[in-house]
């Protein structure tokens, strides 16, 4: 049975909840009619409304700001692409699409949908063959240096943990971020391609729309959305099915108290101020099952510059517990949760340098005895940490955590200093990496794995291709949500 809900879309005395869908029976008139209704224009939302209109069906992009955009317009722009790009073969890198899924079984997390990180491998040519039909493109350049992106228009870096161990023993390293040619950032320049090419095949945009809420019928099916359109709250039918691409919870910080707590104690949420998980709550309003919603990126970007990947990353006691060459996220992920958010970057006067963290210098001294006796470590646990790295660096390994041979370098040229990374001291940014479980073709999938009629999402909306933020890599958020928008975007134009 349906909730009960106000008669029609414009009787309401108050917004109606996300979660709470209307009835058909409901409706009285339509403000619109279309195919295909996307809400939210970000990179998924932009690749399903261009997929559906491609595909002959008459699409609405419905956006709550002034502009799409959305989480993808406030990044560096990095897509994920392997298998032999043009780019990588032109940088000299072989790579072959069973090494890409090699890596990316590992890359996507444990509790990654095996057929979802299959299927992304399979066709990424193809879908680097997608972008380069928006007008994006690529240039046939290597930046050879651990960055968080180019800050050149060169395109191809590793972006991930593709070269840190234990990944570099499951495939053979090649970088595969991508970024478009573009000097610095070049999130905001996706959008603006993906605007232009939705609006020469024809598409509809309305910005400044708010979706408030879902219309399901009598047998449960997804009819259409309600929208706060122009101060005034109205109707749109969607004959063949409604996407959703609003993004994640990070913004909601309720949500993120509720299911991603650790995430609560960061204090940089990455997103737009979509990502408040209403496109979430939609889908769990009509039955649909939300899944690995504790899991998310937590980051703290203490390289560049990469002498400090030379540095030691050490818990409150002075023991180190990840190797530091990982992908940020990686050992961000295990200050969280293996040293319970307190830990120190230790480096030498060689291997200083500005971060763009603006990470707080917490001790300065000339012997690692005096620097252990500053930080109010217990006497000799650094000492030790430091003795025993030093001697192995001498030869250039690192036995117990296997930091890659071209960051492991003796730290003995005083002074030294301790740069405080722990969560409550320092930035720390974060987004979520769970949402609506679908098919890799879209399909909203209730806990019983039903599908939910007329519903798709794809993006942060849903669990998509990446679920671990101690895998994560550079890339794969614009690269799974893509791919992902795409397919749900064929699947519902094709859909009765």
């Amino acid at each position: 049975m349906d909730d009960p809900m106000p008669e029609s879309p414009t009787s309401s005395n108050h917004d109606p909840l996300p979660s709470e869908p209307r009835s058909l029976a409901s409706i009285d008139s339509w403000w619109g009619e279309f195919d295909v209704v996307v809400v939210g224009f970000g990179v998924a939302g932009g690749a399903a409304a261009i997929e559906a209109v491609r595909a002959g069906a008459s699409t609405l992009i419905l956006e709550r700001a002034t502009r799409g955009g959305g989480a993808t317009a406030l990044s560096e722009g990095t897509i994920y692409f392997g298998g032999g790009t043009r780019v990588q073969k032109a940088a000299g890198f072989e790579d072959t699409l069973e090494n890409m899924h090699a890596h990316m079984k590992g890359a996507a997390g444990p509790t990654a949908d095996p057929e979802k990180v299959r299927l992304y491998c399979e066709n990424s040519l193809e879908h680097f063959a997608f972008f380069e039909s928006l007008g994006i493109e690529f240039k046939d350049t290597y930046y050879d240096e651990k960055v968080i992106f180019p800050p050149t228009d060169d395109c191809l870096i590793y972006s991930g943990n593709e070269q840190a161990y234990p990944f570099s023993e499951e495939a053979t390293p090649v970088p595969r971020g991508h970024k478009p040619k573009k000097e610095g950032s070049a999130g905001g320049h996706i959008i603006e391609k993906m605007i232009t090419t939705f609006g020469a095949l024809g598409g509809t945009i309305q910005n400044e729309s708010r979706v408030q809420t879902l219309i399901r019928s009598d047998t449960g099916r997804i009819v259409g959305v309600i929208a706060r359109v122009e101060d005034e709250d109205v109707a749109i039918r969607a004959r063949r099915g409604v996407v959703l691409t609003t993004g994640g919870f990070i913004m909601n910080r309720p949500m993120v108290e509720q299911f991603a707590p650790d995430l609560a104690d960061c204090n940089y949420p990455i997103g737009s101020d979509g990502c408040d998980g209403s496109g979430i709550r939609m889908g769990m309003g009509v039955g649909g099952a939300a899944i690995n919603m504790s899991e998310g990126l937590m980051t703290t970007p203490f390289f560049p510059p990469v002498g400090h990947i030379k540095g030691l990353v050490v818990n409150k006691h002075g023991q180190r517990f990840i190797n530091e060459d990982c992908y940020h996220g990686r050992v961000t992920d295990a200050i969280k949760k293996k040293a319970g958010g307190t830990a120190f970057l230790i480096v030498d006067d060689d291997t200083y340098g500005q971060s763009m963290g603006g990470y707080k210098i917490v001790a300065v001294e000339e012997t690692i005895e005096d620097l252990e006796k500053s930080l109010g470590m217990s006497e000799g646990q650094l000492v030790h940490t430091f003795a025993s790295y030093n001697r192995f660096a001498a030869e250039g390994v690192d036995p117990v955590f296997h930091k890659a041979k071209k960051y492991v370098t003796p730290l003995d040229h005083p002074p030294f200093a301790a740069l405080d990374l722990s969560v409550g001291n320092s930035v720390w940014a974060a987004f979520t990496l769970g949402g609506l479980d679908t098919r890799p073709t879209g399909e909203v999938l209730t806990v019983d794995g039903q599908i939910v009629e007329g519903l798709y999402a794809a993006g942060r909306t849903s669990a998509g291709l990446t679920r671990s933020g101690s895998h994560y890599a550079s890339g794969l958020s614009i690269g799974g949500s893509s791919f992902f928008g795409r397919m749900a975007g064929r699947s519902v134009a094709a859909a009765d």
